[in-house]
């Protein structure tokens, strides 16, 4: 074989191992890059009245599905340090909120890296609710609310970097007097828990 097309077959086989090791590393650094926290969860939004008639107070409720294996910090966490789950709306004009969200209570488990002490969390589906009162103000017809959900995802050996979810609670506003009919009762008519 002349040297020349040896070279050119040594040539053309490093390159395609070389091809082929950074298709190797690309593949296992993609598989060991951890997920997104907002990859996590998956969350919907629902309200208590369709329409909302200006004047009277109806609800909003924040589902949130935590994927198996992770969990999250409750509302009112074990340690000061620790991140709570929060919801915060960022209310349009002409809407008022009454109190504070409705936070469920977390459940206390043991994790492998905390075996002595239990930690607050949320894990499987988890329900936040809003009451809030659409004024005279408030535009009529189709309108939005958006709302911050802030969150820390663990699972049983790392906790990924907490985030902030932007979510919107979509509604329909009447006019004062007219009647709202109830819907989502399943979400609305029990207790919030986690």
């Amino acid at each position: 074989m002349k040297p020349s097309i040896r070279f050119a077959s040594v040539f053309a086989l490093s390159v395609v191992l070389l091809i082929a090791n950074a298709r190797v590393a690309w593949a296992q650094e993609t598989a060991a890059a951890p997920p997104k926290a907002s990859d996590i969860v998956s969350t919907k939004t629902y309200v208590s009245l369709d329409p909302a008639p200006r004047g009277k107070e109806f609800q909003a409720a924040i589902v949130v599905k935590i994927n198996t294996g992770y969990h999250m910090n409750s509302h009112k966490p074990s340690d000061s340090y620790l991140i709570p789950t929060t919801v915060t709306p960022q209310l349009p004009a002409g809407f008022t909120m009454a109190g504070e969200p409705v936070y469920p209570a977390g459940k206390n488990e043991k994790f492998p890296f905390s075996p002595d002490k239990p930690l607050n969390v949320y894990t499987g589906s988890v329900t936040f609710r809003v009451k809030l009162t659409a004024d005279d103000k408030a535009p009529l017809g189709k309108t939005s609310i958006p709302v911050m959900l802030r969150f820390q995802a663990c699972n049983l050996s790392a906790c990924l970097p907490p985030v902030k979810i932007p979510l919107t609670v979509e509604l329909n506003v009447a006019a004062a007097g007219k009647t709202g009919k109830a819907v989502n009762p399943g979400i609305f008519s029990e207790k919030p828990t986690s």
